[in-house]
């Protein structure tokens, strides 16, 4: 089991992130009897945010760290026997709770549609239905992260991006939002507890305070570059930036590292920036930008002279859709029977149906190796390989031991080569329909 590297003690156990209800049906299902019946779960959506044409898998990662840790202490045990959660038969259950099941899913940086299984869990039935919250609330938080993410990298082409959404949102929402924005290409986080946690590059540069707290602005500029060098990055925009640039290049000389806009009309800014920069002899200078940027903004500031930009609230807000609308459903059930054979099951809800049966998905290329559609064959075993593209789903858990944990690196090249992999229209910011086509084999309906 992981430990926490700053005090070198195993973490909390994560079974009471649990909605109450997964409880209820555990203890009703003892009940029944059905509680150790074999089932399949799925994680999908039913469809992407408004507008949206592809969605990032993260979290993976994150979701197997909570899965080792999934487990009820004794002060767990006697806050559910306390509120009358957990009878006798369920509390002896939890007592001794260890997910020995499988678990499949798309690898992290991989692209999804709607209707891809972008987790099957498949054990007992009491087993599994608890892992329910943990897994939505993991992945609908760090896949709605990194969709968003990588339209913003797209937007903003070659130029870096640094994460620095951490004093907008929840304090540990703001470390999964830095690995998931690393994951989907940003460069570097401001969160350090992302850089120890995760590895994920750190950089910062000063706020505004930083500059008022000194007596003007060239002496808050003179300790920042006697302290951290001249290759540092000067916040210009405290008081009147051209006197602040002015300032800049007479104090650090022309290899100042970098100066931060955050304010007023940016494009036109970064224009005057960057032609006083060139006749200050300071052409290296890089100009970084930000200030409630999001992938419209950075879009439009294309054709600008800039050098990198920063964001924060509409990164870590999901640029608008803060959730990826991720369910997890039953999809299929024994039968009860000696054969112990799966039977497809579904929700007919209006407005929410689910289609039954064990699905394994594969990416569909054409003859470029261009993404033509996402292939999902609903059958109960494994199929063989697929010459028409690549298997989707890869082994996570296997019998209750965790086999797909990979380094964060690894997923960032994925996304990359993923994103690479679908046609050029999956790259544009404006409103449309997802890229590609889900395609049911045989369709269950």
């Amino acid at each position: 089991m992981s430990t926490d590297p700053a005090s070198g003690d195993t973490p909390p156990t994560t079974a009471l992130l649990t909605d109450h209800y997964e409880l209820t049906m555990v203890r009703a299902a003892l009940r029944s009897g059905v509680a150790h019946r074999r089932t399949v779960f799925e994680v999908f959506a039913r469809q992407l945010p408004s507008g949206r044409r592809y969605g990032v898998v993260a979290g993976t990662g994150r979701l197997l760290d909570a899965l080792e840790r999934f487990r009820f202490s004794a002060a767990d045990l006697a806050f559910l026997e306390r509120g009358g959660i957990a009878d006798g038969p369920a509390l002896e259950f939890l007592r001794t709770y260890r997910f020995s099941g499988s678990i499949w899913g798309y690898a992290e940086g991989e692209c999804y549609f709607p209707g891809s299984p972008i987790l099957v869990v498949e054990g007992m039935f009491a087993e599994a239905v608890v892992l329910e919250t943990i897994a939505l609330s993991i992945l609908n938080h760090d896949c709605a992260i990194a969709s968003a993410a990588s339209r913003m990298v797209t937007a903003a082409g070659e130029r870096p991006l640094i994460e620095m959404g951490s004093r907008r949102t929840h304090e540990q929402a703001a470390v999964a939002a830095a690995r998931a924005a690393y994951l989907a290409g940003f460069t570097t986080t401001s969160n350090l507890q992302a850089g120890y946690r995760y590895g994920v590059p750190t950089s910062g540069t000063s706020a505004h305070a930083f500059t008022l707290v000194h007596d003007d602005e060239r002496q808050a500029f003179a300790a920042q570059l006697d302290a951290l060098g001249t290759d540092t990055t000067l916040l210009a925009d405290t008081y009147e930036v051209p006197v602040a640039i002015s300032a800049a290049v007479e104090l650090a000389g022309p290899g100042l590292g970098a100066v931060r806009i955050d304010s007023g009309d940016l494009a036109a800014e970064a224009n005057e920036v960057r032609a006083q920069l060139d006749g200050l002899g300071a052409a290296k200078t890089r100009i970084i930008l930000t200030g409630d940027l999001d992938e419209f903004s950075i879009a439009a500031l294309a054709a600008e002279p800039v050098d990198g930009y920063g964001v924060g609230t509409s990164l870590v807000t999901g640029s608008g859709a803060p959730t990826a609308a991720l369910v997890y459903k039953l999809v299929a059930r024994s039968d009860g029977g000696q054969s112990d054979r799966l039977v497809p099951v579904a929700k007919r809800s209006v407005g929410k149906p689910s289609r039954g049966g064990r699905k394994w998905a594969v990416r569909q290329l054409d003859a470029s190796g261009t993404a033509v559609a996402e292939l999902i064959k609903v059958t109960d075993t494994e199929p063989g390989d697929d010459t028409r593209g690549r298997a989707l789903l890869r082994p996570l858990v296997r019998d209750g031991q965790i086999v797909g944990r990979e380094p964060l690196a690894a997923a960032r090249a994925r996304h990359r080569a993923a994103l690479a992999e679908l046609p050029a229209h999956a790259r544009r910011l404006s409103r449309g329909y997802p890229t590609i086509p889900t395609v049911f084999e045989p369709d269950p309906d």
